[in-house]
């Protein structure tokens, strides 16, 4: 953990009903003295995209060899990395070398644009890969959505056909990732 970093409890209730996934978790997050409050329920959003007991969050910013969350087979492999953001295509390339599936995370408007123009076509040899947008909005909403509620979070999330829906104390938000590039299935 990062010196000076700033802890959040979340509280996560997920019905993921696209996936059969139903489960409570009670997480730490280790906000880094440079993430902003967006980029953290960002990756708050992510547990929930893939929520498994084994899914844990990186040391993200403060690593370059971790990812921001990822999960680990009982034999120690690398089954899913998550990455948030606009990461280097090189970055990805070693992620999709060490793990069976590679998601990449995308939100912040305009520049993860400018990403996906750059680097698509570099990015589509990588058949482990994953790429989701979270409009700009959206993730300005979740942040919105989980201020007030001090340095604890607790959301009620029900995933279903693609949306997610959470749900604060005092207010509701659907957020709708968009998946820019699905990974290959195997055979």
């Amino acid at each position: 953990m990062a010196a000076n970093a700033m802890l959040y409890k979340a509280q996560l209730d997920i019905s993921d009903i696209d996936r059969g996934y139903y489960a409570n978790h009670a997480l730490v997050l280790a906000q880094h003295p440079s993430e902003t409050f967006e980029r953290l329920t960002v990756r708050l959003l992510a547990f929930v995209l893939y929520a498994h007991e084994q899914l844990l969050f990186g040391a993200g910013l403060s690593s370059d060899d971790e990812p921001d969350l990822w999960r680990r087979s009982p034999a120690g492999e690398i089954e899913c990395w998550i990455d948030l953001g606009q990461p280097d295509e090189a970055r990805i390339r070693r992620a999709c070398s060490r793990a069976r599936g590679v998601v990449v995370i995308n939100y912040g408007g305009r520049a993860a644009q400018i990403w996906w123009d750059k680097h698509h076509a570099a990015l589509a040899r990588h058949a482990r890969l994953t790429v989701i947008d979270i409009a700009a909005e959206a993730a300005s909403a979740l942040a919105a959505l989980s201020e007030p509620c001090g340095r604890t979070l607790k959301w009620q999330c029900v995933l279903q056909e693609g949306e997610v829906q959470i749900m604060g104390p005092d207010t509701e938000l659907v957020v709708v990732p968009r998946v820019r590039m699905a990974a290959a299935k195997s055979a």
